[in-house]
């Protein structure tokens, strides 16, 4: 009898505590709505979303008469060679749109959580600068961040932020990750050899350099390629779970290129008015395995009967 009083007293606790949290959120979502209706009379927002609207008063400059326009904040989180910087284009071809490209490469940049926290706060509140940046009229605001970014290592602290800042979470990934291993492979050997008249690049905008770029044919390493491509699963499915509790989209970039519906799914996660985006980026690796690599045979050789035997035909 004791013991069953003593787990009825426990119980009754904690929901009261849960009860009181829930009201705490709820109240705090309520005063902040007021607020934006005290400043935007005509805002017409309902209070779910407040949470995940702001009304950024950059120091740089005024917003004039967008002011009392909502802006979303998101971050694009993906893998470096997973079509990131095609889609970020595609989204900064919205008028609406700011994506600021991968503002965490530089290492000083995420030396600490605080670094990264002063950073995102100049993000959101539109006074970082970079070519994307269309000001006072942005209805969204962002950039990418490559896993290998700091991401990863301040994952709990980031996610904490995420929630409270209300920032949408834009997952982006491959599902073939033996054709990401290929890009890598080639973009990291364009780095030293330079093959378009001693110029680096990561992507193209026509099909000529393309076909400069896809004339290298890496070789693949057989006897780690399958505890690597494992690997690669495990890397996206932790990245997965680390911000499963904030508002958050998953998206692969092979879905995304056979079905631009997922551009209108994209849209409406950010709640922004529908527009044909469009991207002058060109696809450099295209066709059968066999085109892009030297030992094609080997490979298929060692992909036989595994799970990732499915990487060796699939493209896009």
């Amino acid at each position: 009898m004791a013991v069953l009083l003593f787990s009825m007293v426990c119980g009754v606790y904690i929901f009261s505590i849960c009860t009181t949290q829930m009201a705490y959120f709820r109240d705090s979502n309520l005063l902040k709505l007021k607020q934006i209706q005290k400043q935007c009379p005509a805002s017409g927002i309902e209070i779910s979303e407040t949470a995940y609207l702001h009304f950024p008063e950059p120091k740089t400059f005024s917003r004039q008469e967008c002011a009392c326009n909502p802006v979303k904040f998101f971050a694009i989180i993906s893998m470096q060679r997973s079509g990131s910087g095609w889609f970020e284009t595609l989204l900064n071809s919205h008028e609406n749109v700011s994506s600021n490209g991968e503002i965490f490469g530089a290492r000083d940049r995420r030396r600490n959580l605080s670094v990264i926290y002063g950073i995102m706060d100049k993000v959101y509140n539109l006074d970082w600068y970079s070519s994307a940046s269309k000001n006072e009229c942005s209805a969204a605001v962002g950039f990418k961040w490559m896993l290998n970014q700091g991401l990863t290592e301040y994952h709990e602290g980031i996610a904490e932020y995420f929630k409270k800042r209300g920032v949408h979470a834009i997952y982006l990934f491959r599902r073939n990750h033996l054709r990401r291993m290929i890009s890598l492979i080639a973009n990291v050997y364009d780095k030293d050899a330079k093959l378009l008249n001693g110029t680096h690049k990561s992507h193209v905008h026509s099909p000529q350099e393309a076909q400069v770029l896809a004339s290298y044919k890496p070789s693949i390493n057989t006897t780690r390629l399958v505890p690597n491509l494992k690997k690669e699963e495990q890397t996206t499915a932790r990245a997965l779970e680390y911000f499963k509790t904030t508002r958050h989209i998953v998206l692969y970039y092979e879905d995304v290129v056979r079905n631009h519906t997922k551009l209108i799914d994209v849209q409406d996660f950010l709640k922004l008015p529908h527009r044909n985006l469009s991207s002058h980026q060109v696809k450099i690796h295209s066709g059968s395995l066999s085109t892009q690599i030297k030992n094609g045979e080997d490979v298929q050789r060692a992909l036989k009967g595994t799970p990732y035997e499915r990487f060796l035909n699939s493209d896009y």
